[in-house]
């Protein structure tokens, strides 16, 4: 079985997620900063944007899903994603469904430990190291992206 947290309903805090990592022999760093980071330009002093790896979630006709995809793709088609897939209704999940399932904001989504399931951006792979949430919007988590795909409950790879 996997180790990923299945229906995590509440967030996780730095610390518990630290550990979780640590438990998994995860190589990650978790990284401080003053301000929050909402955009690539926020990200740029503190590490690699081309590593960037923002957590999304998405409504679906199946309830919310976590897409986590590389910052190298722009904007997303969600038609595309959509027929992809398989789905028949995908969208950008409502601020509230998203807390209330997570525990997290929008913005604040973690790579690990949302609990939902996730299509894993297979671009990703080719990188040591990826850049993402890690629940708390002044620190970002450094992480090998084989350990991203090991700890969730990827469902589906974007190509």
């Amino acid at each position: 079985m996997k180790p990923y947290l299945e229906g995590v309903n509440s967030m996780l805090t730095l610390e518990e997620l630290e550990h979780y990592l640590l438990q998994n022999d995860s190589t990650f760093e978790i990284i401080a900063h003053q301000t929050p980071i909402h955009s690539t330009i926020d990200a740029e002093p503190y590490f690699d944007i081309k590593k960037a790896a923002p957590t999304l979630i998405l409504q679906t006709n199946l309830g919310l899903i976590a897409l986590i995809a590389s910052s190298q793709r722009g904007r997303l088609d969600f038609n595309s994603l959509k027929l992809a897939f398989g789905y028949t209704k995908l969208k950008m999940a409502d601020k509230k469904a998203v807390v209330e399932r997570t525990g997290y904001y929008p913005g604040a989504i973690p790579l690990i430990g949302h609990g939902l399931p996730c299509i894993f951006d297979t671009s990703l792979l080719a990188l040591d190291y990826i850049y993402g949430g890690s629940g708390d919007e002044l620190h970002t988590l450094k992480i090998v992206p084989d350990d991203v795909v090991r700890l969730n409950n990827v469902t589906a790879f974007l190509e």
